[in-house]
């Protein structure tokens, strides 16, 4: 543990990726799907990207700081918050100054620009919080703790594994899951990571799931994986709101890990004209009775399917059926 001679925030910055884009020489932006982010495990895969020779990439990055770094009582000043890109392989240190976000200083966002040779493999992605303190300038009075990594050749964004996933019978398997034996599948969001349990007493289930190529097993299965992730986008968003705390005033507090990023990712979409902060807190007044809840649940599924990809992997899965189709009359 470091102990620092002047005073610094109690509380972690959160540091998110909310979008990114690759370029190549003489050619426009491509931008990332949301696939190419996971905001459980906070990695960017960056060998998603359709642009082959891609050289540069750019990255949407937003930081939350604690309120208490904006007090006009705090015992600092000249309050700046980076974005932090670091590989020891390569020796890589990019930084990036972010800006507050009209209204809310607690809320900043900014681009990162990278080179891909700036990066062999993985990068870490952090935030610092500077100001200066007792009259002594660029002091650190804060930084995050749940980083992000940046991976420049994976196809998927994952930190060490994806959702933890196991298959088992369900009629077999572990006792609480025997009253559940017809669903194909279950979220348990209670671990470190959300569980996705999945049902092989379901008949072809797993053939579907593994499918590949161009044939209707295939479509069907990545139907079914959609499915499965905005199932898991919704499991683990109420899990996220269910462990909620609260200030000496009463409002509500992101919690950290996971659960934290998957609040900031979903609210947007739910309550897209206020800031996050603002929208947890409506979602919190409406979940302990004052306002709609019950109102708010279509809001709450579409962001968990838009999340999980449905609508995009319903359109794929329809014209490959339809190609088939055209195919098979020929």
């Amino acid at each position: 543990m470091k102990v620092y001679p002047y005073p610094r925030l109690r509380a972690a910055t959160a540091i998110a990726v909310d979008g990114a884009a690759v370029t190549v020489p003489g050619s426009p932006r491509e931008a990332l799907s949301a696939s190419a982010r996971s905001v459980i495990d906070r990695v960017l895969a960056l060998g998603t990207a359709e642009t082959e020779g891609w050289d540069a990439a750019t990255l949407k990055i937003s930081a939350t700081v604690p309120e208490s770094s904006a007090r006009p009582d705090s015992p600092w000043t000249d309050l700046r918050v980076y974005a932090l890109l670091t590989e020891g392989a390569t020796n890589t240190r990019l930084t990036a100054c972010l800006a507050p976000t009209a209204g809310n200083p607690c809320h900043w966002t900014g681009e990162l620009n990278l080179a891909r040779a700036d990066i062999s493999d993985r990068a870490r992605l952090s935030a610092q919080v500077v100001a200066t303190v007792e009259g002594v300038p660029g002091r650190l009075i804060g930084e995050s703790k749940d980083d992000w990594f940046i991976d420049v050749s994976a196809d998927v964004p994952v930190r060490d594994r994806p959702f933890e996933t196991v298959r088992h019978s369900f009629a077999e398997g572990p006792h609480w899951l025997r009253r559940m034996k017809d669903a194909p599948w279950i979220v348990d969001p209670s671990g470190k990571l959300p569980t996705v349990h999945i049902n092989t007493d379901v008949e072809g289930i797993e053939a579907l799931l593994d499918a590949d190529g161009r044939g209707i097993e295939s479509a069907v299965g990545e139907l079914l994986a959609a499915q499965m992730a905005s199932d898991i986008w919704l499991a683990v968003f109420h899990a996220a709101l269910g462990d909620l705390e609260l200030d000496e005033w009463g409002r509500p507090l992101f919690p950290g890990g996971w659960r934290g990023s998957v609040l900031r990712e979903m609210l947007p979409d739910i309550f897209p004209e206020q800031p996050v902060e603002t929208a947890l807190r409506t979602l919190h007044q409406r979940r302990v009775g004052v306002g709609g809840w019950t109102d708010v649940q279509p809001r709450i599924h579409y962001a968990a399917a838009r999340r999980g990809g449905a609508s995009s992997t319903l359109i794929q899965a329809v014209r490959g059926l339809e190609r088939l189709r055209r195919e098979d009359d020929e």
